[in-house]
């Protein structure tokens, strides 16, 4: 059976995390998350450059690359050994970049997984309630600055993707996520001969 390699994505305070972390449950697939897996070195990089927050320009400039690839060298290891992996990043490059989203997919086909990337889609006003709730240092800049957070709502993916509601609660997260999959591996069958095997479904 082919391992799945699920791409959670979204804004910042969309409910990624916990989307993913129920899925990776539900799947027996292995979580990984980039806050988690670079937090510490991601840490001590602000703290030796200045730079409060992952999404300063120093760090998109000089740490992004090294952050990612911490990220995306663990989840290929994982699915190498027929184990299903969830990722959990903004992966802002990989949505809005065609070929950077083919770029990292063709490494994890290379490996015999899946790869599918997952939209969690977040209106700014849910975000910033989020981000009052959980009262994370990371967040202090965009609280102090609400507008910017409403004026810089990302948008959909430019590549394919499975689109995920995150207002809606969690279960029904799940059985859109489920939905999407289910739907995407049928055009994937339509279009290929190669029959791909997607995680089995809950009964």
């Amino acid at each position: 059976m082919s391992p799945l390699a699920l791409f959670v994505s979204g804004a910042p305070a969309s409910g990624k995390s916990t989307l993913a972390g129920v899925a990776a449950g539900r799947w027996g697939a292995a979580l990984l998350d980039l806050d988690v897996l670079a937090g510490p070195l991601t840490a001590l990089l602000g703290e030796i450059s200045g730079s409060a927050t992952p999404d300063s320009p120093w760090m998109r400039e000089h740490a992004r690359t090294a952050r990612y690839e911490s990220l995306l060298g663990t989840a290929l290891d994982t699915v190498r050994t027929g184990t299903s992996a969830v990722l959990v990043a903004p992966f802002t490059a990989e949505r809005t970049d065609p070929a950077a989203w083919e770029a990292v997919a063709a490494r994890f086909r290379a490996t015999g997984a899946e790869p599918v990337l997952v939209w969690v889609d977040c209106p700014p006003e849910v975000a910033l309630r989020r981000m009052r709730a959980r009262a994370a240092a990371r967040d202090a800049a965009k609280l102090a600055d609400p507008a910017q957070v409403r004026a810089a709502r990302a948008d959909p993916p430019r590549t394919p993707h499975v689109r995920v509601d995150a207002t809606r609660p969690i279960a029904a997260q799940l059985t859109e996520l489920d939905r999407g999959l289910t739907e995407r591996n049928s055009a994937c069958q339509q279009a290929t001969s190669r029959s791909t095997t997607w995680p089995p479904r809950p009964e």
